[in-house]
């Protein structure tokens, strides 16, 4: 007996630590003890033992072993998952990224494997690792998120619980070594897990799950036909007219959702099928921009019950208020109709109804042109003209036939029949006519008080009066017929017209679509449909042969003949309607939705494949450059060394000592020259790449300024450096921070004039040290800040001394990824200054306040009273600091001192360590 589709439960967590896997495992235990078959598939225990005590007494399934790189790692094993056949799965870290090699990129694939071997699985996340979050996340810890899991594989699955942990109760635990090892413990709390992160963190959870409750309570409600407002979560509908009065509603519905944390706004504007209740486009688009302004929704129904149309959107958004604005009619007119404010409260139910007061009151409404429309008021009134009317007349004109002859009587007949036809239409006004014709025979042609007439003009005079009748009553019914079309027209001209407005806007295109389509007709669902395969006979009730492309609503189309209308686009698209039947005016508006749809589908398809074919671009740019500089830059110093190697080797002449001294001189400075342009050139390529290998760790400025002085050789006597020992660690890579020192001072010396030095000098500010190399050349203008970092842009230069060519451009990414900035300024009194600014280390920002660092010989043991104040000016006195080769046994670095990011054990679930992954991939 084959298994249905397995079931997912997931533990959903702000932040690593909160007991994900600890809750899945006390999970799997309690069903064990039930007598339910669970294997734990895969768990992580990050060495913590309270969790790897769980593990007792649970069957667990061995893991895949796989070589990558010459490295062993494991790996979720779905075939001995699915060969063993459990009820229950465990499967930690939904987010995973698989080891390169394996047959799924992530575990959520590996799960939905195992889930459809009928097998339930239950699984864990952090709310980081959600898609749709994961810039959020990075914006509020600073830490990028590298594993990530469509927010969709979550929504569908069968349970997502919430495990949660306030912040302080998070942080004693860790403080306790429950969560990482204790010499990570200090840094993670001081940078990804502080208080504020977590809290902001904590709240993205909370809101998610909140909002996945409410799907489902939705759901529940449409399942079970539950039509009453359920108060579980304040939503604020206003209903807009387009009329100047928007505004003011607009913003006290907001000020009333504002009062309740997390409630909705929503607005709603019905538009009437049969226009009268026309609204200007402009007044409606202005408003519109207002609601989404203020964080709300707009929303567009058509409806000829406004009422009734308003209170069907309400209840269908599970609204617990409706704002409305108080009538603009007049006192007479509200005596004869109680309004659409009245009628909506009094149907309301259990919906709060509030009616805002605004300056528009009893001025009456802004009177559109005249449309006629046969409404059903105004047929019935057409009737009881045209039965009671005319016999009324008769009996009006019968005192005075002896005084009034016959043509007057039929033109005042005809009169009634054209009111009847401006009143009711053809068909009441043909029926007044008839009736008109029999009582004019009857009771005033001769012989009078019979059916009969005498004289032949008489009989002339009836057939002209009803044939006259005839005509007006189908030139007032055409007419009228003419109008109603036009004010559908433009209802459906106003729905297009939003709709294109939210997609101008930036909604995403396809979904806004088939959401208003759906939205606007009351339909349960809309799906755009697409052919696997070629067209077959039979394929239009075959699920099998179609595609669900997008979707809106519950229980979508799953082949075009489950649908109660649908609309072919082309040979490979069907838009499917489920929900009721549309009529047919409706039809050109359908095709328009299905036009646009799949004008939508291409505009994604093809904005997916540039993005694919972007990096392609940007290689092919990068390597045309690269060319380019090869063949420029190059030649210089390679044309040198060559010339002077030559000389050399040259056994015709005999040079003299300083002669070969001077060309050896030269060859050396020209290879240098070389090796560092190649050099520049290698690690621009990488970091173009994303795959800069970086060794972050607390650096001493002492160590690096006076080794980047030495490589610059010759030059090095034209560098004046001006430190304080008193300079905090910065967090940066010693070799690539020294290279950029080397890049601007090469850089500065080239344009600094002879007889002035270049001034290297740091000083700290707040959580970072600004390095500034200050030269007093020309400068550069203003707007030319941002050009003179482009790679290559010296490319464009008409002579090879003006531009920087790749040296700054590669400084700033070098900068920056090591999260620091380099920016350019003005030198006051003329020339370049380009200021380097790194991050503080950790251990420097947990210094007491006034306690001095420690450098070795350069500090001692010197207290700061004791130390004398001392300025190093050139690389001969900043040479005594330790270096990093003398950094005392078991003083942590690299990765493992770098604040801010989880490591292997903090790291947020389903993110691999540096050790973990496997080598060559990028971090």
């Amino acid at each position: 007996m084959s298994r249905g589709r397995g079931r997912l439960r997931i533990y959903l967590g702000a932040a690593p630590g909160v007991g994900k896997t600890y809750t899945m495992l006390c999970e799997g235990r309690r069903r064990l003890a039930r007598g339910t078959d669970v294997v734990v598939a895969f768990v992580e225990t990050h060495g913590r033992p309270r969790t790897a005590e769980l593990l007792d007494g649970l069957e667990v399934v061995p893991r895949a072993s796989m070589i990558h790189r010459g490295s062993a790692f494991t790996e979720l094993d779905v075939d001995a998952v699915v060969a063993r056949r459990p009820a229950v799965a465990l499967v930690d870290e939904l987010a995973h990224t698989n080891v390169p090699g394996s047959r799924n990129a992530k575990r959520w694939q590996d799960i939905e494997e195992i889930l459809d071997a009928g097998i339930d699985v239950v699984s864990t996340v952090n709310i980081q690792h959600l898609e749709s979050l994961n810039d959020v996340v990075e914006e509020i810890t600073g830490v990028v998120q590298r594993e990530t899991v469509p927010d969709e594989v979550v929504r569908r699955a069968d349970q997502v619980e919430l495990v949660d942990m306030a912040p302080e109760a998070l942080r004693r635990r860790m403080a306790h070594g429950n969560v990482y090892a204790p010499e990570k413990v200090d840094a993670a709390l001081s940078n990804y897990f502080r208080v504020g992160n977590l809290t902001a963190l904590r709240e993205l959870a909370l809101l998610w799950v909140a909002g996945k409750v409410d799907d489902q309570l939705d759901r529940y409600r449409a399942e079970h036909g539950i039509a009453g407002t359920w108060e579980a979560r304040e939503r604020v509908v206003v209903a807009l007219t387009g009329g100047p009065e928007g505004d003011t509603l607009v913003r006290r519905a907001a000020r009333i959702a504002g009062r309740s944390k997390g409630a909705d706004l929503l607005a709603v504007h019905v538009t009437r099928a049969d226009g009268l209740a026309g609204a200007d486009p402009a007044s409606t688009a202005r408003q519109r921009t207002l609601v989404e302004d203020m964080g709300g929704t707009y929303h567009q129904v058509v409806g000829d019950d406004v009422p009734g149309a308003l209170l069907d959107f309400a209840r269908g958004v599970n609204a617990t208020q409706l704002v409305l604005g108080a009538s603009r009619r007049g006192r007479f007119a509200q005596i004869l109709s109680r309004g659409v404010g009245v009628t909506t409260t009094a149907r309301s139910g259990s919906i709060d109804v509030h009616m805002i007061t605004h300056d528009g009151v009893r001025r009456g409404r802004d009177r559109a042109p005249s449309r006629a429309a046969l409404t059903r008021t105004r047929r019935v009134a057409g009737w009881v003209l045209a039965i009671l009317g005319l016999p009324l007349l008769a009996l009006a004109l019968l005192p005075f036939r002896d005084n009034v002859n016959l043509p007057s009587d039929i033109l005042l007949f005809l009169l009634m029949v054209v009111v009847v036809a401006l009143a009711g239409g053809m068909w009441p006004a043909v029926t007044a006519a008839v009736l008109g014709f029999l009582l004019l025979n009857y009771f005033f042609t001769a012989p009078v008080d019979r059916f009969t007439i005498a004289d032949p003009e008489n009989l002339f005079a009836l057939s002209v009066y009803v044939l006259v009748a005839v005509m007006v009553s189908a030139v007032v019914d055409v007419a009228a017929r003419r109008t109603r079309e036009a004010a559908r027209a433009r209802a459906d001209a106003e729905v297009l017209s939003t709709l294109a407005g939210h997609v101008l806007r930036g909604e995403h295109a396809l979904a806004s679509l088939l959401a208003r389509l759906r939205e606007t007709f009351g339909l349960a669902s809309v799906t755009l449909l697409e052919r696997t395969g070629e067209q077959g006979p039979d394929d239009q009730s075959d699920p099998e042969a179609w595609r669900i492309v997008a979707t809106a609503g519950e229980t979508p189309c799953t082949c075009p003949g489950g649908a109660d209308t649908d609309v072919v686009i082309d040979e490979r698209l069907v838009l499917a309607i489920r929900g009721r039947l549309l009529e047919a005016s409706d039809r050109r508006v359908l095709e328009a939705f299905a036009a646009e749809a799949a004008v939508a589908l291409r505009q994604d398809r093809l904005a997916a494949e540039a993005e694919q074919a972007r990096p392609l671009a940007e290689a092919d740019r990068m390597r045309t450059a690269l060319l380019a500089a090869v063949s420029h830059d190059l030649r210089t110093p390679l044309a040198s060394a060559k010339a002077a190697v030559e000389s050399l080797r040259n056994t015709g002449i005999d040079w003299s000592p300083q002669d070969r001294e001077e060309l050896l001189a030269t060859a050396d400075e020209s290879l240098a020259k070389l090796d560092r342009l190649v050099a520049n050139l290698l690690d621009m390529s990488r970091l173009q790449a994303g795959v800069l290998g970086l060794r972050l760790e607390p650096t001493a400025l002492e160590e690096i300024v006076p080794r980047a002085v030495d490589d610059l050789g010759p030059l090095s006597s034209r560098i004046e450096v001006d430190l304080s020992v008193e300079l905090p660690e910065v967090v940066a890579d010693q070799a690539l921070l020294e290279r950029i020192l080397v890049n601007l001072m090469s850089n500065a010396v080239r344009y600094s004039p002879e007889d002035r030095k270049v001034l290297v000098m740091a000083g700290e500010y707040e959580d970072h040290v600004e390095i500034r190399v200050v030269d007093r050349g020309t400068g550069i203008p203003r707007d030319a800040y941002d050009r003179v970092f482009m790679p290559f842009q010296r490319l464009g230069d008409r002579d090879n001394h003006t531009g920087v060519g790749l040296g700054l451009a590669l400084s700033r990414g070098l900068a920056e990824a090591m999260a620091g900035t380099l920016l350019p300024d003005e030198t006051p009194g003329g020339g370049l200054t380009m200021i380097l600014t790194l991050p503080v280390s950790s251990r420097a920002r947990a210094r007491p306040a006034g306690e001095p660092f420690s450098r070795g010989r350069l500090a001692g043991e010197l207290s700061s009273r004791e130390r004398p104040e001392v300025e190093l000016s050139s690389r001969e006195h900043l040479a005594g600091g330790p270096s990093s080769r003398e950094r005392p046994a078991g003083e942590p670095s690299s990765r493992e001192r770098l604040a801010g990011e989880p490591s292997s054990h903090e790291r947020p679930a389903g993110e691999s360590s540096s050790r973990e992954r496997p080598a060559g991939e990028r971090p």
